[in-house]
Order: C-alpha cells, then sequence, then structure tokens
C-alpha cells in the first residue's frame, strides 16, 4: 500500500528491507533522499545502524512506529531520526512525513555546518591568542604589537595568520 502510493506520489522506491540487516549497505548503494522506516517495534539494532548512518552519509529519516514511548523517541533522534511518527504508517502521512523530515534534515544540517565554522572561527582565535602571548611574554611587547607581528609574518610569509600562530607555538613551546 506504501509503496504504490509513494509511486504514485512521484517517489521512486529504491530498496523495500523486512529489517536492519542490510540498511547501511543499501543506504551506501543508493545514497537516498530519504529513508522511510515502518517497523512495529523498532530495537537497538535499527538505530544503531541509524546512528552509523548519521554520522557517515547524514540522510533524512522518518519513522513510522507504534512504539511511542518519551525514552525512545529520544534515542532515536539521537540516531539520526529527523520525524517519528507513533501509531504507524498510513498512505496519507507519508508524504508531509516525507515534507517534515526533509525539511528537519536540512535544519539541522545547516545548524551543524554553522556550529562547525564557529568551532573553526573559535579554535583559530585561541591559537592566535596564545601565539600573540608568547610573543608577548619572550618579546616584551604590547598586544597590539604582537598583533602585528603576526600580521605582518603571514602577510610575507603568504599565509594566514593561523598558520603563522601555529608555527610560533610550536616553535616558543618547544624552547621551554
Amino acid at each position: 500500500m506504501v509503496a504504490s502510493q509513494l509511486s504514485a506520489a512521484g517517489y521512486n522506491l529504491l530498496a523495500q528491507l523486512s529489517s536492519a540487516e542490510g540498511l547501511l549497505f543499501q543506504v551506501e548503494r543508493h545514497r537516498p533522499d530519504i529513508v522511510l522506516i515502518d517497523i512495529e517495534s523498532p530495537d537497538r539494532d535499527i538505530l544503531e545502524s541509524l546512528s552509523v548512518i548519521n554520522q557517515h552519509n547524514p540522510t533524512p529519516v522518518a519513522m513510522f512506529s507504534a512504539r511511542g514511548g518519551a525514552e525512545f523517541i529520544t534515542s532515536a533522534v539521537e540516531a539520526g531520526v529527523s520525524a517519528y511518527m507513533a501509531e504507524g504508517l498510513s498512505a496519507e502521512r507519508v508524504a508531509p512525513a516525507i515534507e517534515i523530515a526533509m525539511a528537519q534534515f536540512r535544519s539541522y544540517q545547516e545548524l551543524r555546518k554553522s556550529l562547525e565554522r564557529t568551532q573553526k572561527q573559535l579554535d583559530e582565535r585561541k591559537i592566535i591568542e596564545r601565539a600573540k602571548g608568547l610573543l608577548m611574554a619572550r618579546k616584551n611587547i604590547s598586544e597590539q604589537s604582537a598583533h602585528q607581528t603576526l600580521r605582518t609574518l603571514a602577510m610575507n610569509s603568504n599565509s594566514t595568520m593561523q598558520a603563522v600562530a601555529e608555527q610560533i607555538v610550536a616553535h616558543l613551546q618547544s624552547r621551554v
């Protein structure tokens, strides 16, 4: 029933599995736009498979299940489920669930990318501050002079301030 509804709605069903066995292989093989899971009582195996997929090949997942406890739903979301529908799968719920799962997935991926960029900037800033601190202590100069020294070295070596800072930190810490 669901497969025919999906086809009628313009979706291509790439694989249909009766258990979590083979899920990782099928996702890797087909690279689907979304994974739909309709399972009466999902177990740890399915959540572990989804967790691996989420780590290595992030894909939106919509799960339909009769099991709807808060603890299990939390575990499912942590494993990478984008939309969870308790009470099982029905033809009229498929398209909205797909849209919800894909929208949630896109939102989460943007948030994750933003967090990664922010973490990278923070790491960059930390190493630059560390290098400035070492320069200030070793050369007895002001923060502004240390910053200018880093900038000049970066420009002269056609490198980034982060790369120069990493070299300074490595060099000055190795002399200690």
